[in-house]
């Protein structure tokens, strides 16, 4: 859809002519702001273009007799008008490809799972009794099978994935997690393509590197080798995502504007990238941001290639950098290893072939596949407000086709297409797999990272934002933790066989002795990841790190600022500070049994002041009491505090009323009270009672 003032600017004509053929055709239309939809503009086109025509044998005729009459000169000013009626023939041919376009939508493979019978939805913390009635058996059937795997159960007990799964397993059913079958949660949802709809699509590609290193060179080179292979324009740049074409085939470089960008996008659920090229430069070696790029590119889980910039300096040392490298974890195919390292020099296209060709070997070996005849699904990589034509957003299309006019869902904003440009910033009418493009028509603008879905219906697409709307503002109102010492039993039972953690110490000696002593935890089936493992304070790129890494951060000696203590907190990342060693690995490895202690927090429960003494030899002194503040009960733990400072913690041992024996005394009531090993009190003192209430996880 677009307005009239749009469309009319579209075909370079008045906003009055546009309107006036509205008419004529009884389009419904008032102003230059109303939309046009779909069929309408295919209405206008066919207008227009008979006009155009027109319009052209008008010209020629006319040319025919201004050349027999001598008159050639004259022609100039009739030639003005038609070429103002139309801007160009590239318009005119987009024209008739979006006019050819809407007469030929077709509708494409839906990505909502029509759920058979043979599929049993998995809901969180589900019960055995919930997973029974599912399967439509008794649930004393179902513990059996269980006790049979040696798991002692009632029908009220929750039942992890994996175990869920086996029990499923035996009536011949699948497993799914409910949502994953969700359309509308597009971070989890699941996609399975007939391998016949599948199709070879170009990889897309990452730069990561420390400052200076030569990104922004490395991608200036392979642009200026696309162009010097023929590609027309390939180093024209419109959006902050290109393709370039190398042997004829293409492939996608994603330009992040740094490492903690692209990680805030994994954060977000965009597994956006293929492939990782960290680049280093041959003359400085590893420094602190490639140590943090390798970071980031190991946590994404994807292949690394690493190109050795700079060659063409007189100290440039590959083998150092080769070394450092392999220190810090990816060891050179040269030496053994399974890294791919290219050298290379940015500056004098040294090596960018090799590159190129390095990059499409992964691809053949990983086999990157599509299915183009599905509604089309992706990430944003990158959005704007345009004062003209709103929220401008580039987004990489990873399967399905985005075609203009498409009802489509952003986070939880939606739209119709209205426009669709590609990385050079040409108008295009549809977008394949692994192709980045800028669209509009959003009503808001999402952020980098939110995926994205196109649907059939605009109706449909309106319901999915509004369902995801109420998501977003459900997980606001309760914070979602990554992962938490707390809940990795229950994760491992779910099935985590990984789990994630951040050290950062004060000196290297600590960090590496908690890495090499948390790597020797041994729990069957699970093993634990460091990730990052590094001396200083606790700052926003760990955080970051471990909310899209779903890791534990153990501070070791350090403490954290408020600053980043807060952004943990509303990232839901788990901190937790030791001092020894052993400390840190009983309560992981407690942690990973089920066994980890509870964890407690003190509730007072009331205070009395003492207004008389009454001593008994046998009983010892009773504080003769008033309760001055809720309640004061027997056995309950207390503290004996004078001029504010407490001189015993200890328990309440006989609590009376006048001679009687009770459990407790409320506030306004007077009682005697003893405190068990404790005779020193004095009138004065105040009597402060409390428990200890286990926190619930």
């Amino acid at each position: 859809m677009m307005s009239v003032k749009e469309y009319a600017e579209d075909i370079n004509q008045e906003v009055s002519l546009v309107l006036e053929k509205c008419l004529e055709f009884d389009i419904d239309v008032k102003n230059e702001d109303d939309l046009l939809d779909e069929e309408a503009i295919v209405m206008l086109d066919n207008c227009f273009d008979k006009i155009s025509e027109e319009m052209e044998d008008e010209e020629i005729a006319e040319e025919v007799a201004l050349e027999e009459s001598g008159m050639k000169g004259v022609k100039q000013n009739k030639k003005k008008n038609v070429n103002n009626f139309r801007k160009n023939d590239s318009k005119k041919s987009l024209a008739q490809k979006k006019k050819a376009m809407y007469k030929s939508k077709e509708k494409l493979q839906s990505n909502v799972i029509k759920i058979d019978e043979n599929v049993i939805l998995y809901k969180e913390n589900m019960t055995i009794a919930e997973l029974a009635k599912a399967l439509g058996v008794a649930s004393s059937e179902i513990i059996k099978k269980l006790f049979s795997l040696g798991l002692m159960v009632n029908i009220n007990s929750s039942i992890s994935f994996e175990n869920a799964e086996i029990i499923v397993l035996d009536y011949d059913k699948e497993l799914k997690k409910e949502q994953s079958t969700n359309v509308a949660n597009f971070e989890e949802f699941e996609v399975n393509d007939k391998e016949e709809d599948l199709v070879p699509r170009p990889p897309v590609v990452t730069i990561m590197g420390h400052v200076d290193h030569g990104k922004t060179t490395l991608l200036d080179a392979i642009r200026k080798t696309n162009v010097a292979l023929g590609e027309a324009g390939g180093i024209t740049q419109a959006i902050s995502a290109y393709q370039v074409k190398y042997n004829d085939k293409l492939i996608t470089f994603i330009d992040t504007p740094g490492h903690a960008a692209f990680t805030e996008m994994r954060a977000r659920g965009a597994s956006i990238t293929d492939i990782v090229i960290i680049i280093v430069a041959a003359d400085d070696g590893v420094m602190p941001q490639t140590r943090e790029a390798i970071d980031h590119a190991k946590a994404a889980n994807v292949p690394i290639i690493v190109a050795i910039n700079k060659m063409d300096k007189p100290g440039a040392n590959p083998d150092k950098v080769m070394t450092e490298m392999a220190d810090a974890g990816l060891m050179p195919e040269q030496w053994g290893g399974d890294i791919i390292f290219t050298e290379i020099s940015a500056v004098t296209g040294e090596g960018i072939s090799e590159l190129l060709e390095n990059i499409l070997l992964i691809a053949d070996v990983n086999n990157y596949k599509a299915n183009p005849n599905r509604y089309a699904m992706g990430t944003v990589v990158e959005s704007r407000l345009n004062k003209h034509v709103g929220p401008v957003v580039t987004v990489l299309v990873q399967n399905g086709t985005l075609r203009l006019g498409d009802p489509i869902v952003v986070g939880t904003a939606f739209g119709k297409i209205r426009t669709l440009r590609n990385d050079k910033g040409e108008e295009i009418t549809s977008a394949l797999p692994s192709q980045p493009v800028e669209i509009t028509g959003l009503n808001e603008v999402p952020s980098a990272g939110d995926r994205f879905m196109t649907f059939a219906s605009e109706k449909e697409a309106k319901n999915i934002a509004s369902e995801r709307k109420e998501q977003a503002r459900i997980r606001d109102n309760k914070a979602k933790t990554a992962v938490s010492l707390d809940d990795l039993f229950a994760k491992i039972g779910e099935g985590l066989k990984e789990i994630n953690v951040i050290i950062k110490a004060d000196v290297n000696g600590s960090s590496e002795a908690v890495k090499n002593s948390l790597q020797k935890i041994q729990v069957e089936g699970v093993k634990i990841n460091v990730i990052r493992s590094s001396v200083g304070g606790i700052t926003e790129s760990d955080i970051v790190l471990a909310k899209a890494s779903s890791a534990i951060i153990i501070g070791f000696n350090v403490r954290p600022s408020k600053a980043i203590s807060d952004k943990a907190k509303e990232d839901g990342v788990e901190i937790r500070f030791y001092n020894i060693i052993y400390k840190a690995v009983e309560e992981m490895e407690a942690a990973m049994r089920g066994m980890l202690d509870p964890e407690f927090e003190e509730k007072i429960l009331g205070e009395a002041d003492i207004r008389q003494i009454f001593k008994f030899s046998k009983i010892g002194n009773i504080a003769g009491s008033s309760v001055t503040d809720g309640v004061i009960k027997r056995d309950a733990k207390a503290r004996v505090i004078r001029d504010g400072v407490v001189i015993y913690d200890g328990k309440i041992g006989s609590l009376q009323r006048e001679k009687d024996s009770v459990k407790e005394v409320k506030k306004g009531y007077e009682c005697g009270i003893t405190i068990d090993g404790f005779n020193d009190i004095k009138v004065g003192d105040i009597i402060e009672a409390y428990e200890m209430v286990e926190v619930k996880k």
